[in-house]
């Protein structure tokens, strides 16, 4: 029995090790983007969201743990996530403090989920809203990268 008992428990162990060794996309705040787009340019996307809305959980959950969406956003975007309706967490941008909140409403967002793109130089590119599919969201994002013209 001890030993049914610890292989049980070794077979849970090596689960939640490899489980925890997942990719999984490398989500920024504002202020640490703001600074790696400085050092580094490149296209951001920003996930605004809401910690009530349903379809928001679901691409957390389907969207963003596929290892496609996974790839593709960590090497063409800085990822950022934004809470649509948090007051309390301040930021300086472009001369201006912003709550995520009033962020959120100075970038026009209405529904949720939404994604923001924005460009190199931090100026909003367009919109994304609603819940995607892993392979719809690829493919948005392939055909806004190639159609912006860098």
């Amino acid at each position: 029995m001890k030993k049914v008992v610890g292989l049980i428990v070794m077979l849970v162990f090596i689960q939640q090790f490899s489980f925890a060794q997942k990719e999984s996309i490398n989500w920024h705040s504002f202020e640490e983007v703001i600074e790696k787009t400085a050092a580094n340019p490149k296209m951001i996307l920003v996930d605004v969201y809401t910690d009530w809305c349903g379809w928001c959980k679901k691409m957390d959950r389907n969207t963003f743990t596929d290892p496609k969406v996974i790839e593709y956003v960590n090497n063409n975007f800085y990822a950022v996530k934004l809470n649509a309706e948090n007051k309390k967490k301040k930021f300086e941008f472009k001369g201006k403090e912003y709550s995520e909140q009033s962020m959120a409403r100075n970038m026009r967002v209405r529904s949720f989920p939404n994604f923001i793109i924005m460009d190199a130089s931090m100026e909003n590119i367009t919109q994304l809203p609603g819940y995607r599919e892993p392979e719809n969201f690829v493919s948005a994002l392939k055909s806004l990268l190639e159609n912006f013209d860098h």
